[in-house]
C-alpha cells in the first residue's frame, strides 16, 4: 500500500507555469486525459507522463457511451470510422428498459427530440391533449431516433435536419480495452511518454502537503507540477495519499454490486442499435452489442440478492456461450468531496462512480477533462481555479446522480428492493424537478446538467408520471386540426424509419466482425 511521505521545504515556484503533468493510470480515463492533453497543450513544452502498471487490470465494464464521446475524439481529429474499426464498435441510439415500470413496461430513452414544439410549447402537451381524445400512439412514434432503435436500423443524422422531426444523435458501443489502446497509441505519438511500473510510494511537500513526486517499485523517481489520478476506484493519489473523503450515495443508489462477463455473437442475429437494461428482483442486467463478443452484467444490491443468486441470475439470462467466468466488481456510489485537491486532479472512478445505467461514466471523464483544459493552472494553483472545477464537478455529479435516482424512484415493480426504492426520500433537487413537472410539464434546467428535457420526458412517460394538466395554450385547439397536425409528424418519422437502411448494413461498411487483435494494432 501507498505511503506518503512528507519532503523538506523547497523554492516556491509560486506563478510559474506548468512544467510537468504526470497521470497515474492508464485504462480509459488516464488515455483519454494523456491524448487530450497532448492535443491541447501541443504548442507548449509541457511533458506529459502517464504511469501505468501491465500488472494492474481495469474495471473495463462501461462499454457504451452517450453521443458526446463523438465529439470527445473529434477534437482529437479522429472520425467515426477511425473508432468504429479500431474498438469493434455498434451504433447506439439510446437505451431500452425492460421491466421497469412492471412485468410488461418497455420503453426507449432516445438520444433525439419528440415531435414539434409549436408557439413557445413543447411538443408533449400537444401529444398529451391528443390522447385525451383517445388516440394511443405511443410518444416514441414522434421520435426518429426511437423509432429507428426500435426497428434495428441506422442512418447518420442530416448535418442539416429539414425539422425537428429529424433531429436525433448516436453514440457507440465500443470495446473499452481497444478504446484505449486507439488513445494511447495517439498520446504515444503526440509526445506522450508511458512508464509501466506500480507506485510504492508518494512523496509530498513539507510546506504545503501538494504532491511532489512518485516513487516506483523499481526506485525510480518521477517529479511533477501537476499530478491526474486516474487510478480508478482506489483514488491512490486523492483518497490515499491526499485523504480526501468520499461522499457516499448509497442511501440512494442501493446497488453496491455486479457481475460482467462477455459472450460470443450469435450469427445471423440482428445487431441491435440500443443498450437494453432489464430490471429484476434486486437491480438490473445490461446487454451491449459489440461486432465481435456482448458484453453483459446484472448489477445488484448485495443486501437484497446473494452472490450466488446473482450469479445465476445472470448466466441464466444470456445469449450466447460464456467468453470467461462472471467476474463481481464491488463500488460505492458517490463522489470524493472535492475532485481537485492541492496540485491533484481526480478524473473517472477516483473522481466518483455512479452506475453505468445511462452510460454515463465516460462522459463524466470527457467533462472532467474539459474542465481540466479550461482551466489549466499555473504552479500557483490559484484557489478561485480550484473552486470553479470542483464546484462544476460537483453540480454535474449530483445532478446525473439525480436522473438515475429517477429510474428508481418511479419504478413500478413489486419485490422488496424496488418498493423501498420508491419509498426512500430523495434529494430536494430532484423532488423540486418532478414536483414542477407534475404541476405544469415543464422543466427545471440547471447550468453543467448532462440530460436535457427530452430525456427527462423519456423517463417521465416510460414509467407513466405525466403532468396532471396540459398547458392551457393547447386547450382550445381545433381536435381535428390537432389529430391532423401530428399524425403528420408520426406519419413522417415513419416514412423516414422505412426508407433506413438496417443497422447491420451500415456496419458492413466496417468489415464486419473482424479479430480484435488485428484491428488493435491497426493504425
Amino acid at each position: 500500500m501507498t505511503t506518503p511521505s512528507v519532503e523538506p521545504p523547497q523554492t516556491s515556484d509560486r506563478g510559474a507555469a506548468i512544467r510537468k503533468v504526470v497521470i497515474v493510470g492508464g485504462g480509459t480515463a488516464g488515455w483519454m486525459a494523456a491524448a487530450a492533453l497532448a492535443r491541447h497543450l501541443a504548442s507548449t513544452d509541457i511533458a506529459i507522463t502517464v504511469v501505468e502498471s501491465s500488472e494492474i487490470g481495469t474495471v473495463g465494464v462501461g462499454e457504451a457511451t452517450i453521443p458526446t464521446i463523438r465529439r470527445f475524439y473529434a477534437q482529437l481529429g479522429l472520425t467515426d470510422a477511425d473508432v468504429m474499426s479500431a474498438t469493434q464498435a455498434t451504433c447506439k441510439l439510446g437505451i431500452r428498459f425492460e421491466g421497469w415500470g412492471g412485468p410488461r413496461s418497455d420503453f426507449i430513452h432516445p438520444f433525439g427530440l419528440y415531435g414539434q414544439d409549436l408557439n413557445g410549447v413543447g411538443f408533449h402537451h400537444y401529444w398529451m391533449r391528443q390522447a385525451e381524445t383517445g388516440d394511443a400512439t405511443p410518444l416514441s412514434a414522434y421520435s426518429l431516433g426511437a423509432s429507428l432503435a426500435l426497428a434495428n436500423k441506422f442512418v447518420e443524422p442530416s448535418p442539416n435536419p429539414p425539422s425537428s422531426l429529424s433531429v436525433f444523435d448516436w453514440a457507440l458501443h465500443f470495446d473499452a480495452a481497444l478504446f484505449a489502446q486507439r488513445l494511447r497509441r495517439y498520446a504515444e505519438g503526440s509526445g506522450v511518454t508511458r512508464i509501466d511500473a506500480r507506485i510504492a510510494t508518494v512523496k509530498l511537500r513539507a510546506q504545503d502537503g501538494f504532491i511532489d513526486r512518485l516513487v516506483l517499485d523499481n526506485g525510480r523517481e518521477i517529479e511533477g507540477d501537476l499530478f491526474v489520478d486516474c487510478s480508478g476506484f482506489r483514488g491512490l493519489l486523492i483518497g490515499e495519499a491526499l485523504g480526501t473523503p468520499y461522499e457516499d450515495w448509497g442511501d440512494w443508489l442501493a446497488c453496491d454490486a455486479a457481475y460482467a462477463v462477455q459472450t460470443e455473437n450469435t450469427p445471423g442475429d440482428a445487431v441491435a442499435p440500443y443498450t437494453r437494461v432489464t430490471a429484476h428482483q434486486a437491480g438490473w442486467r445490461w446487454r451491449i452489442p459489440l461486432r465481435h463478443r456482448t458484453g453483459n452484467g446484472l448489477v445488484f444490491s448485495s443486501a437484497h440478492m446473494s452472490d450466488d443468486a446473482a450469479q445465476a441470475a445472470l448466466m441464466a439470462n444470456l445469449q450466447g456461450r460464456p467468453l470467461s467466468a462472471p467476474r463481481r466488481i464491488d463500488f460505492r456510489p458517490g463522489r470524493r468531496r472535492q475532485a481537485w485537491v492541492k496540485n491533484c486532479v481526480a478524473l473517472g472512478l477516483a473522481a466518483g462512480f455512479l452506475e453505468p445505467l445511462e452510460s454515463t461514466s465516460i462522459a463524466l471523464i470527457e467533462n472532467g477533462i474539459e474542465r481540466l483544459k479550461a482551466l489549466f493552472p499555473d504552479r500557483d494553483f490559484a484557489p478561485a481555479v480550484l473552486e470553479e472545477f470542483n464546484d462544476q464537478s460537483a453540480r454535474e455529479m449530483e445532478r446525473t446522480r439525480d436522473f438515475i435516482i429517477l429510474h428508481y424512484w418511479l419504478n413500478g415493480r413489486d419485490e422488496a428492493f424496488w418498493r423501498e426504492r420508491r419509498e426512500t426520500a430523495v434529494p430536494d433537487t430532484l423532488r423540486r424537478k418532478v414536483d414542477l413537472w407534475k404541476a405544469r410539464g415543464a422543466f427545471v434546467r440547471y447550468r453543467w446538467e448532462m440530460f436535457h428535457p427530452a430525456s427527462w420526458l423519456a423517463i417521465y412517460d416510460g414509467l407513466g408520471l405525466m403532468p396532471e394538466r396540459v398547458d392551457p395554450a393547447v386547450q382550445g385547439i381545433d381536435p381535428v386540426q390537432l389529430r391532423q397536425g401530428l399524425w403528420g409528424m408520426r406519419d413522417a418519422v415513419a416514412d423516414m424509419v422505412e426508407r433506413t437502411t438496417s443497422h447491420d448494413a451500415f456496419l458492413a461498411r466496417f468489415g464486419g466482425v473482424s479479430d480484435p487483435k488485428g484491428i488493435s494494432n491497426a493504425s
